[in-house]
This record gives C-alpha cells, structure tokens and sequence, in this order.
C-alpha cells in the first residue's frame, strides 16, 4: 500500500492567532512514504513538491490530523484534504478508551526506545532562531513516532497508556483501513 505517515510543525500557537486555526502558519511537514521507505521534510515554499504526494497516497496516517494537521495543510491547498484517505490514530484511540491521549503518552507505555525527541513550542522556538533543520529532525521523529504506533496497533490490535497512578495498561485498536477505490485527484498545478 502507498501509505504516507505525516506530521506537521507550525509558527504560531493558538493564543498568537485568537484560537483561529485559519490563521495558523506552517513552518514544517514531514513525511515517511513507505513505497520509498524514505522520510522527508518540506518548508511553506517546497509544498507544492508534497501535494501530490498526498494526492496520489492510498492513506494518509497521523496523529490529532483530523482536528490539526489537515485544517492547517488545508491553509495552503487548492483543494479539501479531508476528502484523501486518511487514518487519525488519536481518534481511534480516543474511540478504543473514551478520552484522549498525547502521542508521547501512548508511545512510552508502548514502544521500547521510541518516544519524541522534544516539544512543539520548542520547536516553535527554533523556528524563531532560524533553526529549520531542527525543526525538521523533530517533526520527523514525530513522524517516526506516529508510524512505530501505527505498525504496532496494526500488527498487534493493541497499544498501551500509563495511568496517573503509574500502572501500565492495554486496550484493543483497529488500525484497518481500507483505502478509498475512488479516482485519484490532482488538484496541484505544475508550476
């Protein structure tokens, strides 16, 4: 399947823009395509190189996607991205448990060794020092981060949280998907 795990990394937060998501800024989104076993990243001037790349996924993976990443990419797009094929795996797991988690949460309690790498109001703060390539290195390990979730939930139909008390528990995901059998779309220009 050509699946395309993402992540994005803004300018701003919330309070700069008034809570208006429209007004959200990109500074970086990154990538793993598992056609090309291959991460990589794209700045505001360099997504029309990634547009079709979404374009043509038979699924698009993320984490809080729904709600975040896809609204802001959509900032930018001729077209709507929520019609794309598209797993958000903090929905699923907000359906498995009833509440939601942050990724690092699940990624601790589940995964040996992989967890993120930083925060993204750090990442915001290299953004504002001219510190691209960081943010780049974050918002690829999240990427990282969210497809190691995505294969474990996948092959195991489990993942894991920490409670407040500390105790490790397991509950059930369905990270089965079916890809859409309509058309491709290409709404990007080739400029």
């Amino acid at each position: 399947m050509n699946a395309v795990v993402f992540d994005i990394e803004t300018q701003n937060t919330f309070a700069d823009v008034a809570n208006d998501w429209r007004k959200l800024r990109l500074s970086v989104v990154s990538i793993y395509r598992y056609q090309a076993n291959a991460y990589e990243s794209f700045t505001e001037p360099e997504l029309g190189r990634l547009w079709p790349v979404l374009e043509h996924a038979d699924l698009l993976i993320g984490y809080n996607s729904e709600h975040f990443d896809l609204p802001v990419l959509n900032n930018y797009y001729l077209g709507d991205l929520s019609r794309l094929p598209h797993l958000d795996l903090m929905l699923k797991i907000k359906a498995a448990l009833g509440f939601r988690l942050k990724l690092d949460d699940v990624a601790q309690a589940t995964l040996k060794d992989i967890k993120k790498s930083a925060t993204g109001l750090e990442a915001m703060r290299w953004w504002k020092e001219g510190k691209t390539e960081e943010v780049k290195r974050y918002c690829e390990q999240d990427v990282r981060v969210t497809k190691e979730l995505y294969e474990f939930g996948l092959n195991n139909g489990q993942l894991r949280y920490r409670t407040l008390t500390g105790e490790i528990l397991t509950f059930p995901v369905n990270f089965q998907a079916t890809p859409a059998s309509a058309a491709r779309i290409n709404l990007t220009l080739p400029l």
